[in-house]
């Protein structure tokens, strides 16, 4: 099979990987990539948001099959160009994308087919949104209507903090992602990500992980696109679990259906497990990242035949992969000022070398020089993931591989997977 992989991320990084080991792969190509993917296929210097170039550079190569890793590409109709030229697309269509790419969207969505989720309002004017301030109590959780890259949602305890929130995203702090805003009731409880793959009329569910949003140790300082991340996640029980299919994911795929927006990819479902059951937080329309990580390093078997499955529109006739009975954590490693303003070019050093099987780093945002060496070039920067026995094992074993990594120009949390560890060690 010749199979064309989009996207430049840690995220694909981790897809890369997983689909170069599969024995059906002739040709693997990536667009654009980054250097950690340079021994796993062929790089293509195409930016995940020109479809139209993504799509030619599919019908030159003959794929039999493309991957579609970023919300961007997704939001772009990069598969609805696809599924025209009848290439099979591991992603869905823009319209069915808008579960993530317009809040707003979703939760209409979710309130028509009565999935469970926080009571929310949507605003176009400051005065609007800042008149329904009084209809909902502190803290006030606020988000950007359409695509953020993950910095588009901020709690605030107070409503001043709230009133403020509301001007920096309605005066164009995320252009035109924060034309709207959503605010929406805080809801108490532990998050999650819940996976399963999807043909259209069918969901699976694939695994689950749990993320840590907030930049610095103890879930402190501004959110993120994600600074680590670990599977198997405790907090979904059987019966979580359970209720999440019954009462999110396949209500969800029904309901897409329904509507003429059939659902192809995989489906993101961020859980907060509260005392009146699973309620979506927020739904992505591709893998999670860095949840995507540890998926794949935990994923036995071979990972092709199921997302050409879901892109043909028939998981009926293939054999769900099985986890294998261990842990993944990935610690993410990200440049110094992010996420606000992060800095570029610091020299990494190390990064490339042997950490042995259990070890594996995934490059976020990095490139290489004229002269070799590799460099920052984003906000997370490096995916150090390692696996274990338990969550305990595989800290150590990350946090050891850190301490290989020669990078004064970047920063990780200490404290990735520490909800499992106090579990697992009952709080000493």
């Amino acid at each position: 099979m010749n199979i064309l992989l989009v996207g430049s991320g840690g995220r694909e990084h981790a897809l890369a990987w997983k689909i170069a080991q599969s024995p059906l792969v002739k040709r693997l190509v990536i667009a654009p990539g980054n250097p950690g993917m340079e021994k796993l296929g062929e790089l293509r210097a195409i930016k995940v948001t020109e479809a139209d170039q993504l799509a030619a550079l599919a019908r030159e190569m003959r794929a039999d099959l493309v991957v579609v890793g970023p919300e961007s590409a997704l939001e772009k109709g990069l598969a609805d160009r696809l599924n025209a030229a009848g290439i099979p697309c591991f992603g869905p269509t823009a319209k069915a994308a808008q579960l993530e790419t317009s809040k707003a969207f979703s939760k209409a969505f979710m309130e028509r087919h009565e999935i469970p989720t926080a009571g929310f309002g949507v605003y176009e004017r400051l005065h609007e949104a800042r008149q329904a301030l009084s209809v909902f109590k502190p803290p006030y959780v606020i988000k950007a209507d359409g695509l953020a890259a993950g910095k588009g949602v901020a709690i605030a305890p107070t409503k001043r903090d709230a009133e403020r929130e509301i001007e920096w995203m309605l005066g164009g702090r995320f252009g035109q992602a924060g034309a709207r805003v959503v605010i929406e009731e805080f809801m108490a409880g532990e998050e999650g990500s819940l996976f399963a793959l999807c043909d259209g009329q069918r969901a699976v569910l694939l695994g689950g992980a749990q993320d840590h949003k907030r930049a610095y140790d103890g879930d402190l300082g501004p959110n993120t696109g994600g600074m680590g991340s670990y599977s198997p996640a405790p907090v979904f029980t059987p019966e979580l679990v359970e209720a999440a299919e019954r009462l999110v994911v396949q209500p969800t795929i029904a309901g897409m259906a329904r509507e003429g927006m059939p659902y192809r990819g995989v489906l993101y479902a961020g859980l907060m497990s509260t005392d009146e059951g699973p309620k979506v937080v927020e739904f992505n329309a591709r893998f999670g990242d860095p949840e995507c990580q540890v998926l794949m390093m935990r994923l036995a078997g071979d990972i092709v035949p199921i997302l050409l499955a879901c892109a043909r529109g028939d998981l009926t006739r293939v054999a769900m992969p099985e986890f294998r009975a261990e842990t993944v954590i990935c610690v993410v490693m990200a440049a110094q000022g992010y996420p606000d303003s992060p800095v570029e070019g610091s020299i990494i050093r190390g990064a490339e070398q042997d950490f042995g099987p259990n070890v594996k780093v995934f490059h976020a945002g990095t490139r290489r020089q004229e002269d070799g060496q590799l460099v920052a070039a984003g906000g997370r920067v490096l995916n150090i993931c390692a696996r274990g026995k338990d969550i305990a094992q595989a800290r150590e074993r990350a946090y050891a591989a850190i301490k290989k990594i020669d990078w004064p120009g970047g920063f990780n949390r200490t404290d990735i997977g520490w909800r499992a560890l106090e579990r697992e060690t009952g709080g000493q």
